[in-house]
């Protein structure tokens, strides 16, 4: 790119701020950059500018400050792995949790399963006599990026209706919300290595950390269903708010 050097006025060092922050957010934004992609050095910048490295440092930093881009120390800039944030204690649709990146939301179902439950399905659902339950595999994608990858387990006694329905257009737990009310939920968060199946899923390596949050909720005293959800933990964080608890 063709530039004049000369002295830089202050109106300069503005103008060139202005259109190095558009430039690269443009580029991320548009996807033109994917996450991880890696941002110019700022001598290269500088360069490419004509411009000086406290301007070029001034417009990485208010990236930064945006979330757009992520800085490390002697790496140099990467443009930033979008972050979601789940309310620990609520039950959530993952297509608000993705369009609420910015991203489009994609669903798919990869398995479906009526069977007699197994001893593990009975422990998962509580049951206290085998009957027959529904298994599900589906993964949510943010964009073109596998996002979290879902195993559940629906109680066919609780819900019957649930074993004549594909999941092949909506996922089965805003389905569940829309069609039985739950009394009670209760939910468990660990950390795993990605085992090698979750790990094709949501392509990454396997032994890779994964953030899982397991799911179970009732319907007064019958189990409805058990849901396993698996995010890779660099893209997902779970926030809670809490307030005092009134004094007695």
């Amino acid at each position: 790119m063709a530039a004049t050097r000369g002295k830089q006025t202050q109106g300069d060092a503005l103008s060139l701020h202005q259109r190095i922050l558009s430039d690269i957010s443009d580029r991320i934004l548009s996807g033109a950059w994917a996450p991880g992609h890696r941002i110019p050095f700022e001598h290269e910048l500088c360069a490419h500018y004509q411009c000086s490295r406290m301007t070029v440092n001034k417009a990485l930093s208010e990236l930064a400050k945006a979330g757009l881009i992520e800085r490390r120390r002697r790496s140099g800039s990467f443009v930033r792995r979008p972050q979601s944030h789940a309310a620990v204690l609520e039950i959530h649709d993952i297509r608000i949790e993705v369009e609420a990146l910015g991203l489009p939301y994609r669903y798919e179902r990869l398995a479906k399963v009526k069977r007699r439950s197994t001893a593990d399905d009975k422990a998962r659902l509580e049951l206290a006599a085998a009957g027959a339950v529904l298994a599900l595999e589906c993964l949510h994608r943010a964009g073109e990026r596998p996002f979290c990858h879902e195993t559940r387990l629906i109680n066919l006694d609780a819900v019957p209706e649930a074993g004549g329905e594909a999941f092949l257009a909506k996922a089965p737990g805003p389905w569940l919300v829309e069609r039985v009310p739950w009394s009670a939920a209760e939910h468990r968060i660990s950390a795993v290595a990605a085992d090698p199946g979750t790990a094709a899923a949501l392509g990454i390596a396997p032994a890779s950390a994964c953030l899982v949050v397991e799911r179970r909720t009732w319907n007064a005293e019958r189990t409805v269903t058990h849901a396993r959800f698996v995010y890779p933990a660099e893209i997902h964080a779970l926030v809670a708010r809490f307030t005092p608890a009134p004094e007695a």
